[in-house]
């Protein structure tokens, strides 16, 4: 009985890493005024009628502060990912100029900054929700393990541990999005 709670508090501590892995993701697609390649990735590409992740048909990099470059394998894949770009409407103009692509990025507006900032905490928020449903979960489990006879107060101390995990795996959700919100707000 009590190695079926590890176990099921140790997949809680994965799924709640699972969130914050997950919130570092989202954030990295939120523009902050800076070149970041991260900003395509998921940008799937057709090639020769399979999509394809843009990483595999061409080199991106970044130029400068601004600037990101991408560089097809194939020069037939410049129309291609140009489509694919503008398809995946992220608010960014390719230029082509027959051997590369280039992607300026435009310096936010204060407006924008606070819509990027706002999607940041809204991203949070959601990592939260999915910290707190993973605590019900898992204070189920124990509450009905206690019914079934393991001891109240090993189950008040599990239940304070999951509390001190939700509590941790927050305040690092509080880190990230504070640190993303000085990013987009910095000019």
């Amino acid at each position: 009985m009590n190695e079926m709670l590890e176990e099921a508090i140790a997949h809680s501590k994965e799924q709640m890493d699972h969130a914050i892995d997950h919130l570092k993701k989202e954030l990295t697609k939120i523009r902050t005024g800076k070149a970041s390649t991260s900003m395509l990735d998921g940008l799937l590409v057709d090639y020769y009628g399979t999509d394809t992740p843009l990483s595999q048909v061409a080199n991106v990099g970044i130029a400068d502060a601004r600037t990101i470059t991408i560089q097809p394998w194939e020069k037939a894949m410049l129309a291609k990912i140009e489509q694919s770009i503008f398809g995946a409407n992220l608010g960014i103009t390719p230029m082509n100029d027959g051997e590369i692509i280039r992607i300026s990025i435009p310096p936010l507006t204060e407006e924008r900054r606070r819509d990027l900032a706002k999607q940041a905490k809204a991203s949070g928020e959601e990592a939260k929700v999915s910290l707190r449903n993973v605590r019900h979960k898992i204070l189920d489990a124990i509450k009905k393990e206690v019914k079934d006879g393991y001891p109240e107060d090993m189950g008040k101390k599990k239940e304070a541990e999951i509390d001190k995990m939700l509590h941790d795996h927050s305040d690092r959700i509080d880190q990230l999005i504070h640190a993303k919100e000085k990013d987009i707000m910095t000019v």
